[in-house]
């Protein structure tokens, strides 16, 4: 812009002073060369007095001496005889002693003036003045560049101008960008200083305005989650009271276990719903310490020479042992067969223990929802020098549109939200994910993970890993 702006103020007054040297340069030409002949003439008509009294060689050449540029001066008397050398042309000079008429015109070399003096006797002299090239042109240019240096000083000031101008549009306009940016990424505490023109200043203060009010509309949003959270405390209550009841039975400590797992699902929805709002790598809000001891989960975060978090980090083979235990339980009441296989080399991402845990509970929370009880389904977590796989598979029916499936409300049953969650899981790390057909004919879900920049240099013993498994229980 500030390139624009110079070169637009640089056009314009460009074009001005030129519509003003133009014809100030002629104007100041025209003026040298009247003032120039005028000048001539005014010593012809000085010298014409005494030719009237005398035309005495001597006394004239006298009389010449005295005016300003005498060597230019010529007098042609009577008797043809010619006081300086003459530049006027014979036919001129006869027309002006014949005819009596004063003659001022221009003639090769420079400027001509003939003025006739009429002497007693009705004898005809003429008093000769001419003015060179050089005496019509002098002083123009000086003036000429004087103008041209005044005329640069004006374009140059101009734009000088115009770019200042643009500077301060321009830093305005990059620091609005900016917060917009910063804004968009997550940090809801971003604001600018309005500065630059007025609408600069009002675009400025509407962003303000706008990121207050979005807030406001979270914070209100994120209230309004920890209220209706809060109300499932009643149905929850009354569910601890009938396990209670139940105990002494086979399906006691299930439904005990069960009911104290979303007891603690629902503690830890509050407690984030009541943190103070911040924007982790999925764009949700992060969890507070508070929250993940709830969760029962330490998130490993490294930090640099101050000791301060730089980033998420979490170990994705620990989160999914703690996850898939949980599914286990549901897993055995319905008869699932579900095994899991982790590797035992470092496993860290970039993403929080919440952000994992979210990815797996989605991932098994499918298997549940689309494939009839009994389906066994098979968890695996491996590690790859640069990347680590999560390999949800179960022997169901399959997904039978892969693509459409990754599609947020389009997939026929299913909002499409579970796998939504762990595509863009995926894809903040640097990784990706892909649906294929497992070996058991059912869907076959790989989930990779970027390692932890400290680790895509490291790789532990090939083959090194730990199984678990869970089987539904004879009755």
């Amino acid at each position: 812009m500030r390139r624009s702006l110079a070169g637009v103020a640089l056009a314009v007054t460009s074009m001005v002073a030129l519509s003003f040297l133009i014809p100030l340069g002629a104007l100041v030409m025209s003026l040298v060369k009247e003032q120039s002949v005028t000048a001539a003439e005014q010593r012809a008509a000085a010298l014409a007095p005494v030719l009237t009294l005398t035309t005495d060689p001597s006394a004239l050449r006298e009389s010449a001496a005295g005016l300003d540029s005498a060597e230019h001066l010529v007098i042609h008397l009577p008797d043809a005889q010619s006081l300086g050398d003459s530049q006027a042309p014979v036919k001129l000079l006869e027309r002006a002693q014949q005819g009596r008429e004063s003659i001022s015109q221009k003639t090769p070399g420079g400027w001509i003036c003939l003025q006739p003096v009429v002497l007693p006797g009705d004898r005809v002299a003429v008093i000769e003045n001419f003015v060179p090239d050089e005496d019509l042109t002098r002083g123009v240019k000086a003036s000429w560049a004087v103008m041209l240096l005044l005329a640069v000083g004006l374009v140059g000031g101009s734009v000088l101008v115009a770019d200042r101008l643009g500077a301060k549009v321009v830093r305005s306009s990059k620091k609005l960008a900016q917060a917009s940016r910063t804004l968009g990424q997550g940090n809801l505490d971003t604001r600018v200083e309005p500065m630059g023109p007025k609408e600069l200043r009002d675009a400025g203060d509407a962003f303000n305005a706008m990121a207050h009010r979005m807030t406001e509309l979270l914070a209100i949003e994120r209230e309004l989650v920890a209220d209706l959270s809060h109300r499932l405390r009643t149905p929850l209550t009354a569910l601890h009271l009938a396990s209670e009841r139940m105990a002494g039975t086979p399906e006691s400590a299930r439904v005990e276990a069960a009911v104290h797992a979303l007891e603690s699902e629902l503690r830890a929805i509050i407690a984030a719903a009541r943190t103070p709002l911040a924007v982790g790598p999925m764009g949700h809000g992060m969890r507070s310490a508070e929250t993940s001891t709830v969760r029962q989960a330490t998130a490993t975060v490294p930090t640099g020479p101050s000791g301060s978090s730089d980033c998420p980090r979490s170990e994705v083979a620990e989160v999914v042992r703690r996850r898939t235990a949980f599914w286990a339980v549901l897993a055995e009441q319905q008869d699932r067969a579900c095994s899991l296989d982790l590797t035992q080399e470092p496993t860290a991402v970039g993403l929080s223990d919440d952000d994992i845990a979210a990815v797996v509970d989605a991932l098994i929370g499918n298997v549940f929802s689309h494939t009839p009880a009994g389906t066994a389904f098979a968890v695996r977590v491996a590690r790859t020098a640069q990347a680590v796989e999560l390999v949800v598979e179960d022997s169901g029916p399959g997904i039978p549109e892969p693509d459409r499936a990754l599609s947020r409300g389009s997939s026929t049953g299913s909002s499409g939200l579970g796998l939504d969650i762990a595509r863009r899981a995926a894809a903040v790390t640097g990784g990706s994910m892909r649906i294929a057909q497992a070996r058991q004919g059912g869907a076959h879900i790989t989930v990779v993970f970027a390692l932890a920049p400290s680790l895509r240099s490291e790789r532990g013993p090939r083959g090194s890993r730990r199984r678990a498994g869970w089987w539904p229980r004879k009755r």
